[in-house]
């Protein structure tokens, strides 16, 4: 065997190996190597977290899972007798601990003035912020062309811009005590075009585009971004998601479906990539996962693959059903 033989045989190996391997798996390859051999999550004990977003869902398993390693919580949202329950279930997932360990932060994230107030509020409960989580945000389903462009100002105001204005403001308080993470809870749909979600999949865009020229930037070492981007997951989203008209609400519960991810993985996969402080992370069934690295790798084939079952495969790997006719 020759040079030239060997590295063809290498090269084949090594697209099949990306081929076959990720149909075995819920997250991506650099993800799932962390969570068997890299940093354990018990690295994160003591650290002070703020998430937002944290009354159910994404948010809420994270939260879960952070406490069993000891973490000290901050929890925001708008609703508090979901957050109450939220932290007391928190309570009950560590051996250690405390009352005081946990503090409900009732927060309307879209209303950034009181971003500096809430933050300040952070740092003389605690002492100190170690960790921002960045989940607080909506879905949509609609049809492109009919979406109200209110929406997409109510939508970006929520998932974007609140989100850059609280991350402004807490770099400023990272940089000045030179270290910090930011977590951001994105999407599959911030990497891929994802339909009858127009304006979601567009916020969701910009914010890898605003964290990532954040992290070319500055290229701070101590202050690491973690860009999360689950695929179809068991979570109660789907009847707040936003749809093409403003005020209203998608209002459909979401079926239990084996090519969802249930959230307390999810929110474990998510304790790994910030114990490892991994740029970004995909979770998702294998299914999805696939075509996300067909869609990022080898977008011929993802592109043809898509026109062959349209977007309705979106749909039913999404939410188990078709949630809106296209015209």
């Amino acid at each position: 065997m020759d040079f030239f033989e060997f590295i063809g045989i290498v090269t084949v190996a090594y697209y099949l190996f990306y081929i076959i391997y990720p149909w075995f798996l819920d997250c991506d390859l650099n993800l799932s190597i962390r969570e068997t051999f890299g940093q354990p999550i018990t690295n994160l004990r003591g650290k002070v977290v703020w998430i937002t977003g944290a009354s159910s869902g994404i948010g809420e398993h994270l939260a879960y899972a952070l406490a069993k390693v000891n973490c000290k919580l901050i929890l925001s949202a708008r609703r508090l007798n979901e957050l109450n329950r939220v932290k007391d279930n928190c309570l009950k997932a560590s051996n250690e601990i405390q009352e005081n360990d946990i503090e409900v932060l009732v927060m309307d994230v879209s209303d950034v003035s009181k971003h500096q107030k809430l933050l300040d509020h952070v740092i003389t409960k605690f002492g100190k912020l170690d960790i921002l989580v960045n989940n607080a945000g909506r879905s949509q389903r609609a049809i492109w062309e009919n979406i109200d462009l209110e929406v997409d100002k109510e939508m970006f105001n929520l998932n974007t811009f609140s989100i850059i204005s609280l991350s402004r403001l807490v770099y400023k308080y990272f940089d000045k005590i030179g270290h910090g993470h930011f977590v951001v809870t994105s999407s599959i749909a911030g990497i891929m075009g994802v339909p009858f979600s127009g304006t979601y999949t567009g916020s969701k865009h910009a914010l890898h585009g605003y964290f990532e020229s954040l992290r070319t930037e500055k290229m701070n070492k101590n202050i690491p971004i973690s860009m999360i981007c689950p695929g179809p997951i068991q979570t109660p989203f789907l009847s707040q998601a936003f749809t093409e008209k403003s005020g209203e609400k998608f209002g459909q519960d979401c079926d239990v479906a084996k090519n969802k991810i249930s959230g307390e993985r999810c929110g474990h996969l998510i304790a790994v990539a910030i114990a490892n402080k991994v740029n970004e992370c995909w979770i998702a069934h294998c299914t999805t996962l696939q075509l996300t690295y067909l869609g990022k790798y080898y977008p011929n084939i993802a592109q043809t693959i898509i026109y062959l079952f349209g977007p309705q495969l979106f749909q039913r790997l999404r939410d188990n059903k078709v949630t809106v006719n296209a015209k």
